[in-house]
C-alpha cells in the first residue's frame, strides 16, 4: 500500500513518475545516461550493479526489477541472490567482484571508503571511468531505493518480470515516453 493517498492501492513506481513528472522526467533522463550511456560496463553489468545495491539495501522492488532486467541482458538466474548473500563465493566474474565489494561498502558504510578500496577495482583491470560509472550506478540506486521505500511502492515477481523485460526492450528513455503519454 503506497504512502501517498493519491496513488492507487497497487501503485508502482511508474505511478509516482506519472503523478510527479516535474521531478521524474529529469530523473529518468539521468537513468538513461547512467544506465545506457557509454561505459566500460555492459548494460547487463550496470543492471547487475543496480540490483546488487538494491539487494544490499533490502529494497525488494528495485532488487526484483533490476535482477530481472539484468537477467534479460544475460546475467544468469540466481547469480544476484548469491552475490547479495556472499559476493566472494557467488558465481560472479572475478573481474566484477571488486566492483561489487566497492559498491557494497559504499552502500553500507560510505564514510569508510578508502583509496585501497579503489585500488582493488583498478587492480582488477578497471579504469577510472569504470569506477566513476560504478559509483554513479550505486548512488542512483541508493537514491531510488529510498524513493521506492519512502513512497511505499511494492510489487510481486510477475511485475518484476514485466518491468525487467520492458526496461530491457525500451530502456529508460522509453520508460519516460511511456510515463509522459
Amino acid at each position: 500500500m503506497p504512502h501517498l493517498p493519491s496513488l492507487p492501492d497497487d501503485a508502482r513506481l511508474v505511478d509516482v513518475f506519472k503523478r510527479y513528472p516535474d521531478s521524474s522526467m529529469p530523473l529518468l533522463a539521468y537513468h538513461e545516461t547512467v544506465m545506457r550511456g557509454p561505459s566500460p560496463f555492459t548494460l547487463g553489468e550496470r543492471e547487475l550493479i543496480a540490483a546488487y545495491v538494491s539487494g544490499v539495501n533490502a529494497c525488494a522492488y528495485c532488487h526484483g526489477v533490476h535482477t530481472r532486467t539484468a537477467e534479460e541482458f544475460g546475467v544468469p538466474a540466481g547469480l544476484l541472490a548469491a552475490a547479495v548473500a556472499d559476493v566472494d563465493t557467488a558465481p560472479v566474474d572475478e573481474k566484477l567482484k571488486p566492483v561489487l565489494r566497492y559498491v557494497g561498502k559504499l552502500t553500507r558504510t560510505p564514510s569508510r571508503m578508502t583509496a585501497d578500496d579503489a585500488a582493488a577495482v583498478f587492480a582488477a583491470g578497471w579504469d577510472e571511468k569504470a569506477l566513476h560509472d560504478a559509483v554513479m550506478v550505486c548512488a542512483l540506486f541508493n537514491f531510488m531505493n529510498r524513493m521506492v521505500e519512502g513512497h511505499g511502492i511494492a510489487a510481486d515477481a510477475a511485475y518484476y518480470a514485466l518491468s525487467g523485460k520492458r526496461l530491457h526492450d525500451i530502456g529508460y528513455d522509453g520508460l519516460a515516453r511511456l510515463v509522459s503519454d
